[in-house]
Order: structure tokens, then C-alpha cells, then sequence
């Protein structure tokens, strides 16, 4: 699948964000709404990856350079959406200037991040219920 990939803000990106969100993290993964939702998404861009007019995978980078909120439609699993999603996110990290970006991986999602060139830091934590490992990757100077 080659996905469309869209980048704003929240005010143009909340509605199909926050339903894909709403899905995987509250419906499938049981995170509490009150937890999934917080104030660094309006500061925030927002990627949406589209299979034509479906949203299918979402993401965030947040004014200091912390990628989250990475979350793929079931069915698209597998597809590339994510990684698209996430190369996006890292692609405007890059060219706003940053010289590297980070994010807390479910440990579930570590080797996936790990393809895509973060290194993990750290212990193992908690996070609403859920194993993550902070990962961090630095761009390659020029």
C-alpha cells in the first residue's frame, strides 16, 4: 500500500487522529481516554497516512522533538503505513533543524523502531498499563 501522508496541526488533523487513537489505544489496548488525550496535541504536528479517503495510521512530534502517539488502523497492520507515518515525522524533525528525535516504543513496537534506526535507553517503564523503552535516533550531520 502507498499510503497518502497529510501534516498539521491539530485543528486540521483531530478528527481522523483522535479516532484512530481513540481505537487503538482506548478500544484495543484499554488506555484510559483521560490519559490518551493531553495538551501537547494542539502544539504538536500530526501525520495521517490515507489508503485513499481511510485514514489508517497516525503520529505526533511535539516542539521538543519526542515522536508519540504512533498508532496503525488493525487492518493495515504490516502494510507500511506506520513506517511512512513515522518517516514523515522524522523527515520534518529534520528539516525544522533538530538533530534527533526520541520516543517511548510499547516494547512491543521496539523492533520496528529499531529498523527505522532508534536505539534504546534505558530500563524498561510503565505507561498507562503498558512495557515502553525510550528509544532515541540521531540524524546523520549534513
Amino acid at each position: 500500500m502507498k499510503p497518502t501522508i497529510t501534516i498539521g496541526p491539530w485543528a486540521q488533523q483531530r478528527q481522523a487522529a483522535r479516532a484512530l487513537r481513540h481505537q487503538v489505544f482506548v478500544v484495543e489496548q484499554g488506555v484510559p481516554e483521560a490519559l490518551e488525550l493531553d495538551d501537547m496535541d494542539a502544539v504538536s504536528l500530526h501525520a495521517l497516512a490515507y489508503d485513499g479517503n481511510q485514514a489508517v495510521a497516525t503520529g505526533r512530534l511535539l516542539p521538543d522533538g519526542h515522536i508519540g502517539r504512533m498508532a496503525v488502523r488493525h487492518d493495515a497492520r504490516g502494510a507500511g503505513v506506520g513506517s511512512a507515518v513515522l518517516h514523515a515525522l522524522m523527515e520534518q524533525a529534520r528539516q525544522r533543524g533538530d538533530r534527533e528525535v526520541v520516543l517511548h516504543a510499547q516494547l512491543t513496537a521496539q523492533d520496528f523502531y529499531a529498523r527505522h534506526g532508534f536505539e534504546p535507553e534505558g530500563d524498561i517503564f510503565m505507561d498507562a498499563g503498558i512495557e515502553h523503552i525510550a528509544m532515541r535516533h540521531r540524524f546523520s550531520p549534513g
